[in-house]
This record gives C-alpha cells, sequence and structure tokens, in this order.
C-alpha cells in the first residue's frame, strides 16, 4: 500500500510539496508521532518537511557532531532503530504535536538515510512515544527507500534544470552556492518574493540597496546575494559606515600610503582592494560623511580608487550593496545625503519587511535560534510552551529579527539560572521570555467582545494550539474574576478542583 502511494507520487508533477507529502504518507502508514525528512547542507541537516512536529522544528538546524542519534544514521549503510533505552538524546524531544506543552522524550526512533546519484542527500527519521512501536518498521521502511530517492533525485533535477534556465538568461552562470546552505529562514509570502527577487538581480552587477527596519537582517540579505552571485568564489567585505571616524574613512576605505598621516608606518590596502573581484557591503551607508560620499561616488563612476597619500590611480572591480534604516531621500533634502551617490547605490533598491509583517517566520526563526542556544549552552532540548509560542506571535517585534534572537537568548539562560538542568528537556514559557505584551493580555482577559479577540490572537495557529491558547485565557480570566480562588473558579466551570489544577498544570497556568 506505501509503496503504491509513493509511486503515484512520483509520478505526479514534483513540486516543494512533495517533501510534505511523503512525510504525510510515511506517518499514516507507520502510525508514528512524527516523520521528518532532513537534507544534508555541509556539516548539519536542514528539516525540508515535517510532520507531527510543532512548527518552530522547520527552523532548526541539526548539527550532526552536536547530535549523535543522526550522525549514527547517516554513517549506517541500511538505517537503525534505537533501542527504547538509548542513552543518545533524540533531537525532538519534547518537539512532538501530539503532546503540546509536554517535555517528553522520544521513546521509539528510527532513521534511514537517503541517497541521490550516489551522494548523501540527507535522512527520514520516524519518532514515537510509544515504546515497541517501531519493533517491525525498519525492514519496511528500507523497502521505501528507493522510491524516496527517486522522488528526490527527480526533484532535484528539477531545481537543477531551474537554475540552468536563470543561468541562460543571464548569459553567464551562477557560481558560488546555490544548495541553500546558509539560507534566509522564512516561509512568508514577502521572504519567498525577496529570495527570488535577489536570486535574478545576483546575476548581474547591479548596486543594490537594502531598506529596512534595524535588525531586520539585512546584512544576511546582502550575503545571499553575494552567494548567488557569479562573484561568490571571491570575498564579500564588511564595512560599518557609523563606525568610520571622519578623518580614517577615507583610510579605511581606499588605502594609504607609508607617510601619508601620523600614524602611517606603512603601505595598507583599503576594503576596496580587498573586495576587488567580488562584494563591498555597506551597512549603514547613510551615516557616511559627506566629503567621504563625495569620494565614494567618484569611485563608482570610473571603478577607480587612490589611496590617501598617493597620486597613483588603481582599477578594481567591486559589485556595491549597500544597507540603511534611514530615509536618504528625506536626508538629500535636509542636505546630508548626496543626490547624485543615492541614484547610484539605488539602482535596484529591495524592501527588507520588518518581521510584524512576517507572521508566518517567527516560529521557524524561534526554532532556528532554539537550536543555536540549546547547542551553545549544552542542552539535551529546548522548546517552546504553548503560552510563548502564542506571546511570540502577539508581539509587535520593534526590534525585528535581532530582538527574537535576544529574547531567546536571554530566557535560555533565565530558565538554566533558575533551576534548569542540561539534561532536562527545558521548556521556556512566555513569563521567560519577558515581552512588554501585558497590557495585550490583560485587555483580552477583560474584553466583553472575548471571542473577536481571541480568534484574532490565534489567527495562523494549529488547532491544537489554538484550543490550549483559548483554555488558557478563558481559565485566567475566570480565576482574575474569583480573585485567585482556584475551588471557586473550579465550580464556575462544574470542574473538580483536581482536575482543574491538572489542566491548569498541562497549560502552565500557575
Amino acid at each position: 500500500m506505501i509503496i503504491s502511494d509513493l509511486i503515484r507520487l512520483m509520478n505526479e508533477e514534483c513540486t516543494t510539496s512533495c517533501y510534505e507529502k511523503i512525510t504525510l504518507l510515511i506517518r499514516q502508514h507507520f502510525n508514528c508521532g512524527a516523520v521528518v525528512l532532513l537534507r544534508l547542507r555541509g556539516d548539519f541537516l536542514k528539516p525540508e518537511a515535517t510532520c507531527g512536529l510543532a512548527e518552530e522544528a522547520l527552523g532548526r538546524r541539526f548539527v550532526l557532531a552536536q547530535h549523535p542519534r543522526l550522525a549514527a544514521i547517516m554513517t549506517s549503510a541500511d538505517g537503525l532503530r534505537f533501542p527504547t533505552d538509548s542513552a543518545l538524546p533524540d533531537p525532538y524531544d519534547g518537539l512532538l504535536e501530539s503532546q503540546p506543552g509536554s517535555p517528553l522524550p522520544v521513546h521509539d526512533c528510527i532513521g534511514i538515510p537517503l541517497y541521490c546519484d550516489g551522494e548523501a542527500w540527507g535522512a527520514l527519521t520516524l519518532d514515537s512515544l510509544t515504546p515497541g512501536a517501531f519493533t517491525q518498521t525498519l525492514s519496511e521502511l528500507q523497502t521505501c527507500r528507493p522510491v524516496i530517492e527517486t522522488i528526490i533525485r527527480l526533484h532535484t533535477l528539477e531545481e537543477k534544470i531551474s537554475i540552468l534556465q536563470r543561468n541562460r538568461l543571464a548569459e553567464h552562470p551562477v557560481m558560488g552556492n546555490t544548495d541553500g546552505v546558509g539560507d534566509i529562514i522564512g516561509h512568508s509570502d514577502a521572504i519567498k518574493a525577496i529570495r527570488h527577487e535577489l536570486d535574478v538581480v545576483a546575476m548581474s552587477d547591479l548596486p543594490v540597496l537594502l531598506l529596512g527596519e534595524t535588525g531586520v537582517g539585512k546584512e544576511l540579505f546582502a550575503a545571499y546575494l553575494h552567494r548567488k552571485s557569479d562573484r561568490a568564489n571571491r570575498p564579500m567585505v564588511y564595512i560599518n559606515c557609523a563606525a568610520l571616524p571622519e578623518n580614517l574613512a577615507e583610510s579605511e576605505l581606499f588605502g594609504h600610503v607609508k607617510g601619508a598621516f601620523s600614524g602611517a608606518g606603512a603601505d595598507r590596502a583599503g576594503r576596496f582592494e580587498s573586495a576587488d573581484k567580488g562584494t563591498l557591503f555597506l551597512d549603514e551607508v547613510g551615516e557616511l560623511p559627506l566629503p567621504v560620499q563625495a569620494k565614494l561616488l567618484r569611485v563608482l563612476q570610473n571603478g577607480e580608487i587612490q589611496r590617501l597619500g598617493s597620486d597613483k590611480l588603481k582599477q578594481v572591480n567591486v559589485r556595491i550593496v549597500a544597507a540603511t534604516n534611514r530615509d536618504l531621500r528625506r536626508q538629500i533634502k535636509d542636505g546630508a545625503f548626496r543626490a547624485d551617490l543615492y541614484h547610484r547605490l539605488s539602482v535596484y533598491p529591495v524592501p527588507i519587511p520588518p518581521l510584524r509583517e512576517r507572521e508566518k517566520d517567527i516560529p521557524l526563526l524561534a526554532g532556528y535560534f532554539l537550536e543555536q542556544n540549546r547547542a551553545r549552552l549544552g542542552l539535551r532540548s529546548l522548546r517552546l510552551s504553548p503560552d510563548a509560542s502564542a506571546s511570540l506571535l502577539q508581539y509587535n517585534w520593534p526590534g525585528n529579527v535581532r530582538e527574537l534572537e535576544h529574547a531567546i537568548s536571554r530566557a535560555a539562560i533565565k530558565a538554566l539560572s533558575r533551576g534548569a538542568q542540561k539534561h532536562d528537556i527545558v521548556t521556556l514559557d512566555s513569563r521567560l521570555l519577558d515581552l512588554d505584551i501585558a497590557e495585550v493580555d490583560s485587555a483580552l482577559f477583560m474584553s466583553d467582545d472575548k471571542a473577536e479577540t481571541i480568534i484574532s490572537a490565534t489567527q495562523g495557529m494549529p488547532m491544537k494550539e489554538a484550543v490550549q491558547y483559548f483554555q488558557r485565557v478563558v481559565i485566567m480570566r475566570e480565576l482574575q474574576r474569583q480573585k485567585g480562588s482556584w475551588s471557586k473558579t473550579a465550580r464556575a466551570f462544574s470542574l473538580d478542583a483536581s482536575n482543574l489544577h491538572k489542566l491548569a498544570q498541562k497549560l502552565d497556568i500557575k
């Protein structure tokens, strides 16, 4: 049955959804808690599709050296089933969707390595909370492997054909990294559109101006653009224009010769020379002093630099990517930025949307930062409670992705400082995140039109998480109305007090 279903899938058009369909078919057939299809990206495995895991798992990057189970699967010939009492921690402990809010370990786990054209492509893993669930599963899963690998091969061929078509349109090949290592994390329509836009503009040498609020990750988008260009095998040089003292800016950008100024004891190349035949990223370009702007414009116009103190011109071949969180048009009106330089830099402007407009990306980004902190702190597992996940979606994120990163790092450290052990499945609740959403919660609990408010707050959440969020809100609102009395709250819901306490514990209400 499973083989015939996979063969039918193989005969369908190979779109990105085929990976999701593989995990769904495997989960349904083997009746397991979760199935994950992971792709090898250098030294880590990236989930391409999951079925049965919390949404944030898609954002995680599992470094093989830090996850011995995954490393063992990748080095096995035909796959492995791990004993129920295996001492090796499972990377999905506490992440199974069937037990949201419960930091439960996985009790049964199997995995097989997958190959494409003779090279390691990734792995397929199955997990269950039921001991002994996969006693007879591994051999059957191995018979599915050739069909799964064929589907992957077809999908990979379509990816390569798409790249070749784009290269042909650009009239020169895109070198560098096309396998997605260090890819921009996000599944929102906005991020998909920007990724496609950068793929196209990367094929040219046009200057690109990245626009967006502080913390949206403009440097990451610049690095992505460089990797997708034919300059990817050359350096990308970063310079923070806001950190350049005016008296040293010219030397930093264009270099100097010995004796050009006090302290110049030797010739020194500037950032333009370091980036020759590569990319120069000018971050916070709106902070450049006007005298330096004039000299930068000259370089952009004729591709020549002149080291400070030298009368010789040097030709450089540099692609410029600039970024700013400022309104450069307003700065032009105020006389703080040159109009001619602006037009040179903004041949192709790319606005990066703030995180509050990319709600769909928040769980994935959270998963990425959770895995980073898990590895950094040496934890067995690090996850979010349902109320913490809801808080992330409610918050406005004025500091954007950088603020999200710091919030999760801070919460992880707080959890350890308050007694969490490294061998535990550490769960971060909304209080540890310490986000300023108290006013939102208060308005929610006291609102007469609470149904509409709750629907808005849970929009886009999985059904189970939305139901739990609703339960938490209703219980906390009644508890507040009953002035903290659990017995009165239980009577209001016609519940036994002990059952209410068990439900509250499951919902992490204290």
